[in-house]
């Protein structure tokens, strides 16, 4: 198993520290900053009781509602990645599988280490194959699609604003 170092803590994906930090966990705390955010920006936010669905969250802005699906991301080769597939576990098989647009609106990518959410549409986040790659400092000549979608939290209202005036 490959394995990342988080903050003195291991996770899927690291390398070295003493204690592991499972997904479980990680997605947890993803979840949590996510509608702590949501909160303080002036967000409805809905939380599905028990993770049976493909989304994580639900906004509800003027009646309708936005499913979002949160991410965590790790960090690799001073960048931050994250897995743009759903990834299902039990004992013996772990089988990864793309999303369907139907699945959720929007994802949240979320990087601990800094606390910064990207905001991407569902069709955004499902055109790329596996990984998303998230830089924090611009060290390319050019912008990777990605940086267009940090703290965008202005796309959920337009996205309501868009599907009131097609009812």
């Amino acid at each position: 198993m490959i394995v990342i170092k988080h903050r003195g803590v291991e996770q899927s994906g690291s390398s070295s520290g003493s204690r592991k930090m499972d997904t479980k966990l990680k997605s947890d705390i993803a979840e949590s900053a996510a509608v702590t955010a949501l909160l303080r920006h002036g967000f409805k936010v809905l939380k599905p009781v028990g993770d049976r669905l493909p989304y994580d969250l639900a906004l509800d802005i003027n009646g309708h509602l936005i499913k979002i699906q949160v991410k965590s991301a790790w960090e690799r080769n001073s960048v931050y990645i994250v897995d743009s597939r759903r990834t299902k576990t039990n004992r013996h098989l772990m089988l990864r599988q793309r999303y369907s647009a139907k699945d959720f609106d929007f994802a949240m990518l979320y990087i601990e280490d800094i606390d910064i959410f990207y905001i991407m549409p569902v069709d955004v986040f499902n055109s790329y194959k596996s990984e998303i790659t998230l830089t924090i400092e611009q060290n390319r000549q050019r912008e990777p699609k990605s940086s267009l979608y940090r703290e965008r939290w202005d796309l959920f209202s337009t996205w309501a604003d868009k599907s009131a005036m097609t009812c």
